[in-house]
């Protein structure tokens, strides 16, 4: 295993459609890769058809691969709560359903902390419309979405969800947290 392997943490991320929160994620200076795919369900080797319908229990995540020393966790996550809204339980907008739920999959005890600390801080702010409703879950089995899923945004920055949707999030993440974007 190589150094840099060794350096990097794995969380997994549900905050609606995995295309939007796959493109956030990829811009961040510290991300070294943004998977997506579900987890947190019942069935083993899910598809996307699948998974679309609700049955499966599955949330459409990403997986995420990042330097700690260059990108804080609390900084990635304050990232992913700009990146959706946490209030919305099982739905992000237009896309309804358990598989769209915002749900932290956490990889080790101190992940779950922070993340409970970022959460109560977050809604302390007094920023949000209600109560987060963020599920806070050990990680499950990972399973990666299809190949055509991933760098969706990349591929297919012109498709009107992406233009409409995608995009929006992409920009509002380089405006918002400019000092966490990775420079070209």
């Amino acid at each position: 295993m190589s150094q840099l392997a060794d350096e990097l943490e794995v969380i997994t991320l549900g905050g609606g459609c995995f295309w939007c929160l796959e493109a956030v994620m990829q811009q961040l200076d510290g991300v070294h890769d943004a998977i997506p795919g579900y987890a947190g369900g019942r069935r083993a080797d899910p598809t996307y058809q699948q998974v679309c319908t609700g049955a499966t229990g599955h949330a459409e995540v990403v997986q995420v691969r990042f330097d700690p020393q260059r990108l804080p966790l609390a900084d990635l996550l304050a990232v992913f709560f700009a990146a959706h809204d946490p209030t919305q339980l099982n739905r992000q907008g237009n896309d309804v359903g358990t598989q769209y739920r915002s749900v932290i999959f956490w990889h080790d005890e101190a992940q779950r902390d922070v993340a409970r600390d970022v959460i109560d801080a977050l809604e302390a702010s007094g920023r949000l419309s209600g109560p987060v409703v963020t599920e806070l879950s050990p990680a499950p089995t990972f399973y990666p979405a299809e190949r055509y899923h991933h760098d969706y945004f990349s591929n297919n920055a012109m498709q009107p969800y992406c233009q409409l949707v995608v995009e929006p999030k992409v920009m509002g993440t380089r405006r918002n947290f400019p000092q966490l974007v990775r420079r070209s």
